[in-house]
């Protein structure tokens, strides 16, 4: 069904003011969720931190006070926004339960934005960082089940397969291989300008997520490997955010933020089975579509132009949350193994590579640690393959106690 946020009718915004008890929402059943809502509130509310730190750091850059104004008033409600989102999380999820969301967050929406990206370069982007993505969830659910005794599934069910990726400890890549090209503003397809958009605002959701809660945990193994991955976030944050073209201005990013919002929250209001949450979907795309021709009023004020010069007739096809078990699959069979150099992808590990891991896996990688001690634990390491044997023959086999041992 065609849909333009610029011809729909939003709230008006001196009527998106809310007090804290409507702020203060009730989180959802935390063992009666649906892994896809769960993933559903981790992206807004990403979506939503983006949007707000995109604004103070345009605050910071501009020196027109009535256009601070407006993105003052404009940031404040994405910041009761994002409070009303973030709170639909309940406390008696811990940490760790909240982190597997958030795995399989990047696991499945970077592969659906991969399987219907448009560039073959962007794509490419995409599967790479998928691999490493999935192999956190990995990672993380040896960690649950070895220091809580429980099993992933639990938390991601059986939507997303629980298996090696592409190995966290070869993710350490030189600095300067972590930036890629970016797309042109003037002939990027829409569709892809709201996947670099989206996917920025979840890796560097989780990057913040990381950094700040590793050290609340005790076992030293648990703030090992919130270490070691919370840097490969920075290298993901790197990567995504170097897509978008640096060219469009302030306001014209300004524009595509709020409309990025727009369109994720018709996205995930079209397949969200949870009634109450999809009243949360519904009414802040009603907000956001105001805050939206509040954004396009400033870009013919300040830039003379329209929007509907940056934007498309219509919203691109919605973005979804779905299994996407064979093309991991697909993907983990043909990409387990290469690296990056420069802004391009190879099978040989260049030098700089293969020296800068060496440095920083010195004494060895907390993500391969908790795999060996989860297996001398348990028996044997967790996986949770439903579909088949494992892709790659390198990583097939599973670490028992014995190997640990011997």
């Amino acid at each position: 069904m065609r849909f333009n946020p610029l011809e729909e009718a939003g709230i008006p915004l001196e009527r998106q003011l809310r007090s804290w008890s409507e702020l203060n929402v009730e989180p959802y059943e935390p063992h009666g969720v649906d892994p896809y809502t769960r993933c559903r509130v981790i992206v807004m509310n990403g979506i939503e931190v983006e949007a707000i730190m995109f604004s103070h750091q345009m605050n910071r850059h501009v020196d027109d006070l009535d256009l601070r104004q407006k993105l003052a008033y404009l940031r404040y409600i994405e910041q009761q926004q994002q409070k009303a989102i973030n709170w639909l999380i309940p406390g008696q999820e811990s940490v760790l339960e909240v982190v597997l969301g958030y795995e399989q967050v990047a696991t499945d929406i970077t592969a659906w934005v991969a399987r219907n990206e448009p560039d073959p370069y962007l794509r490419q982007n995409y599967k790479f960082g998928l691999l490493e993505d999935f192999d956190h969830l990995y990672r993380y659910s040896n960690l649950y089940e070895l220091t809580q005794g429980k099993k992933a599934e639990a938390i991601v069910d059986y939507l997303t397969e629980v298996m090696p990726g592409r190995p966290t400890a070869h993710h350490h890549r030189h600095p300067e291989d972590n930036i890629r090209k970016h797309y042109d503003k003037h002939t990027v397809d829409p569709l892809s300008r709201m996947h670099a958009i989206t996917i920025t605002a979840a890796e560097q959701q989780t990057m913040n997520y990381y950094m700040n809660v590793g050290p609340e945990f005790v076992e030293p193994i648990a703030r090992g490997l919130y270490l070691e991955i919370a840097m490969v976030e920075e290298e993901h944050v790197t990567q995504y955010e170097s897509m978008l073209d640096p060219a469009e201005s302030w306001l014209e990013q300004l524009v595509h933020h709020e409309y990025n919002e727009c369109y994720m929250y018709w996205s995930f209001a079209q397949d969200e089975d949870d009634r109450r949450i999809k009243q949360v979907w519904e009414l802040n795309l009603a907000m956001e579509i105001e805050q939206l021709k509040v954004a396009a009023d400033l870009l013919r004020r300040y830039d003379g132009r329209e929007p509907e010069q940056i934007l498309p007739a219509e919203m691109p096809q919605p973005t979804k949350f779905q299994p996407n078990k064979d093309f991991i699959r697909e993907v983990i069979a043909e990409q387990v193994d290469i690296t990056t150099f420069g802004t391009g992808f190879v099978a040989e590990w260049p030098e700089r590579y293969i020296k800068h891991m060496a440095t920083v896996n010195a004494g060895g990688a907390p993500s391969e640690q908790v795999i060996d001690e989860n297996a001398q634990r348990n028996g044997r390491e967790y996986r949770n393959i439903t579909d088949g044997p494992y892709p790659a023959e390198q990583y097939a086999r599973e670490k028992v106690r014995e190997e640990v041992v011997r």
